[in-house]
């Protein structure tokens, strides 16, 4: 297994470790629910330096890019941040991830941490225009500093005006006194805030300068336990659980990132599948019954037939109620439609509800 290059840090703290993605990382702290409303209505750390980052540089940068990027990276530009999927040749999602436009000819690629090689392997593959690509994942750590405080913690730390950085944009500076620091308003809580992007050998640096300037709003180390529990709140997809090799990403929701103003691998068999209508699509679901909908549970009807599978649930630490995510047949996708999760043998009443359940 991998440590980040703050993982003795973390069990100094306490943290429960636990592997994830190749890598020795923090589930929990305090607690899960604890750390959760900590993010959401206040301001938390999160390492998740097992992410991937590659730097893409050269004349035909963007063209590699617009070949098996989903999205339209034509329209990035300096100091713009994108999301896309890279499709597959079968239907299905290679990964999805970040483009960070920093000049004309270099661009910034985040990925999942469990994709790293494989995303490198396939746009490799695609690799015919000389653009020079360099793997810094294992060089690179990122934290993110998440919730509603975050900008007023972290501004003496930076002459960057964090507060008027509009959503997916980002900023290269000085960050707590450490050179060419990236800070990119982005995150997975939706609860707003910022990632930071550091040198490994800066990281210790930077974590004790954000936990010094933001004592005096409470701030807290944050697990991953709490990432999952507010990435669910918001709907926001998992790589692994509600998109992966298989599900097309019209059935999940990702129609919206995925342009045919060009031409990328596989288009022209997702806009045939566009134009002919996707028979089943990915939802959100409140439960109405007590009962946690887990990762591969059956959704059925009424008359107990199968219609979905649920990718995930929770217990919603913010509603004090499960919500989760799953594919469901076109029949059953619109809101206020009443299903049932299989928990344990016994049909458990849900009802379709769209994302985000926390507002």
């Amino acid at each position: 297994m991998k440590n980040t290059a703050l993982t003795d840090l973390h069990i100094s703290l306490g943290a429960k470790m636990v592997p994830f993605a190749g890598f020795n990382m923090p589930v929990q702290y305090t607690g899960i629910n604890d750390e959760h409303e900590t993010v959401r209505n206040g301001v938390g750390v999160f390492d998740v330096s097992h992410m991937g980052e590659f730097i893409l540089k050269g004349e035909k940068a963007l063209d590699l890019i617009q070949k098996v990027s989903s999205n339209d990276a034509s329209k990035l530009y300096d100091g713009k941040v994108q999301y896309a999927y890279l499709p597959n040749e079968n239907g299905g999602i290679v990964d999805d991830f970040l483009t960070y436009k920093l000049d004309d000819e270099t661009y910034l690629l985040v990925v999942n941490a469990s994709n790293i090689e494989k995303d490198w392997n396939w746009i490799s593959k695609f690799n015919t225009f000389d653009v020079d690509m360099k793997d810094i994942s294992d060089k690179t750590a990122l934290l993110a500093i998440q919730g509603p405080k975050a900008a007023e913690a972290l501004q003496s730390l930076t002459d960057i005006e964090l507060a008027s950085m509009e959503y997916y944009t980002f900023q290269k500076g000085k960050f707590a006194g450490v050179d060419n620091v990236i800070v990119s308003a982005t995150g997975y809580t939706g609860a707003g805030g910022f990632e930071i992007y550091v040198a490994n050998e800066d990281v210790k640096t930077v974590w004790d300068a954000i936990f010094t300037a933001g004592a005096p709003y409470g701030i807290k180390p944050i697990g991953l336990g709490a990432r999952d529990t507010l990435r669910l709140e918001m709907g926001f997809c998992l790589y692994g659980n509600a998109i992966d090799d298989n599900p097309s990403p019209l059935e999940a929701g990702l129609g919206w990132v995925t342009k045919f103003t060009k031409d990328f691998v596989n288009s022209e068999n997702l806009k045939a599948e566009k134009e002919a209508g996707v028979q089943k699509k990915l939802v959100g679901f409140e439960m109405i019954d007590r009962g946690i909908p887990r990762h591969d549970y059956e959704i059925v009807d009424a008359d107990g037939n199968i219609i979905g599978r649920v990718t995930s649930g929770t217990q919603s630490p913010t509603l004090k109620k499960s919500v989760g995510l799953g594919y469901v047949n076109n029949a059953f996708t619109k809101e206020g439609t009443e299903i049932y999760i299989n928990i344990r043998n016994q049909k458990v009443k849900a009802v379709i509800k769209k994302p985000p359940f926390v507002k």
